[in-house]
């Protein structure tokens, strides 16, 4: 391995900016010591994990069913 490597000449990828973005979501605590947990036992960062889970989602396409108890919500997945 060198001491120094020259950059100088390098290119950016110009791909990377269209492989993620940045975004603020609000996730109950629940949802995330479950994923932090989950990330404990597979050694993968619970926000890959979570990545993971929405992109399988984003791919199979699963919508989630609505359903109103008096005041409450309750959403179930759909495949």
């Amino acid at each position: 391995m060198r001491k120094e490597y020259d950059f100088s000449n390098s290119v950016k990828n110009p791909y990377a900016k269209h492989l993620k973005k940045q975004v603020t979501l609000r996730l109950g605590v629940d949802v995330i010591d479950y994923f932090k947990k989950l990330a404990d036992e597979t050694g993968v960062p619970y926000q890959n994990l979570i990545n993971l889970y929405l992109q399988d989602c984003a791919h199979a396409h699963k919508k989630l069913k609505l359903k109103w108890i008096s005041s409450k919500r309750v959403a179930e997945p759909v495949s």
